[in-house]
């Protein structure tokens, strides 16, 4: 099984920036693409970013030209680095990864996903 923990979250003011992490540790055989999702309140869960294990990247319309997603694999972790963040922005952001536990699932193709437990970021205006 493997843990998401993300952090960076905070209260910031619009035109500011923030930048989550999350690592991703436990049972990883092989960790394909990782990503960032966030829930605003009364909305439903929406694609952020995505980066592969080969570091292709991924945005939404809504935050391309700014929002950086980016991952160290050496040490399983994903960032997004946000600058400009306005009030829709405003959600809790989930960290996503796709990944193999161990090489059975590897070699019968069966990948699993994980999500962490959400950080808060907050833009006042």
């Amino acid at each position: 099984q493997v843990h998401l923990v993300e952090s960076g979250g905070g209260l910031v003011q619009a035109g500011g920036s923030l930048r989550l992490s999350c690592v991703a540790s436990g049972s990883i055989f092989r960790l394909n693409a990782m990503g960032w999702y966030r829930q605003a309140p009364g909305k439903q869960r929406e694609i952020v970013a995505t980066v592969s294990s080969s570091g292709s990247t991924d945005y939404a319309a809504s935050v391309k030209d700014r929002f950086t997603v980016s991952r160290d694999n050496a040490k399983n972790t994903v960032y997004l680095q946000m600058n400009t963040l306005a009030p829709e922005d405003t959600a809790v952001y989930y960290c996503n990864a796709n990944y193999y536990p161990d090489y059975n699932y590897y070699l019968n193709r069966r990948p699993q996903t994980a999500w962490g437990q959400g950080t808060q970021v907050t833009v006042s205006s």
